[in-house]
């Protein structure tokens, strides 16, 4: 999303019918929001709780986006992770665990970290894709013994980049990062623009050339249904032109793609207005 998080954000998974990888009957689940949140320095954010997890269980739901910010991860570029923020992580997924529930691991920066007071994309001449794959791959080390990490979110809503290919390179290098120490755990790839769903053909369309060691990708995309498609649903009903087919006819792009190309996907944000 461009500016925040809803309070409550959908997943759904779309699935090309003709892939037998993945079951019939997708999991669906919420964002936890949290660990993405306030400044690095500062005690501004928290995890999710187990109560969290025992409410959205009993709607139903099973499938859990925790959204991390690399920065407090990582400290240094190329250095260890946080064993703070790590013990924290696994005692989620943990905690999932013992209620039998799926959690995707999501790295929330938009393909840029923060160095002092500057944000720099990343591969655009401060931070580079290797050092962004230095922090998954050891990521990967940490979780992939555990059953029930869904996938990894490699990157929230990249945006804003240098050139066409920016994003597709360096998903490219984290994707091989990764299949160094973890060739089973999917890996979600969301795609350019803020993962626009109606302008998935346009913009990411050529992530289908992504190559995967592990043959376990899945596409990430995120549809809004305001009319700016940016989730801040600043206007009402009428003002933004909403109608009651705006979610489906805003995904059909992305879901047409995924037909077309034999490809897994996944829609990780969706939301409304509280």
């Amino acid at each position: 999303m461009r500016k925040y998080f809803s309070s409550i954000l959908i997943l759904i998974c779309v699935v090309s019918a003709s892939v037998k990888a993945q079951k019939v009957g997708a999991p669906f689940g919420v964002n936890l929001a949290g660990a993405e949140f306030g400044k690095i320095g500062t005690d501004h954010y928290g995890y999710p709780t187990s109560a969290e997890l025992d409410y959205f269980k009993s709607k139903g739901l099973t499938l859990f986006r925790l959204p991390f910010k690399w920065e407090r991860l990582q400290p240094e570029l190329n250095g260890a992770l946080d064993a703070k923020e790590i013990k924290s992580m696994k005692t989620f997924v943990d905690e999932a665990a013992k209620r039998d529930l799926l959690v995707i691991l999501d790295m929330h920066n938009y393909a840029r970290r923060h160095v002092g007071d500057s944000t720099h994309i990343i591969n655009n001449g401060v931070i580079t894709a290797a050092q962004v794959a230095d922090a998954w791959k050891k990521i990967a080390m940490e979780f992939k013994s555990y059953k029930n990490i869904w996938a990894y979110g490699l990157m929230n809503e990249p945006y804003n980049m240098p050139s066409k290919n920016a994003w597709f390179d360096i998903a490219q290098v984290i994707i091989n990062s990764v299949r160094k120490v973890d060739t089973k755990t999917p890996i979600l790839v969301g795609g350019d623009f803020w993962s626009s769903a109606s302008r998935w053909q346009e913009l990411s369309g050529h992530l289908k050339d992504l190559k995967d060691p592990g043959n376990s990708l899945i596409f990430e995309a995120h549809v809004y249904f305001d009319e700016d498609a940016s989730g801040s649903y600043k206007r009402s009903y009428e003002e933004e032109k909403a109608h009651i087919n705006v979610g489906v006819d805003r995904v059909k792009p992305f879901v047409a793609w995924l037909k077309a190309n034999n490809k897994r996907g996944f829609v990780g944000e969706f939301g409304i207005p509280d």
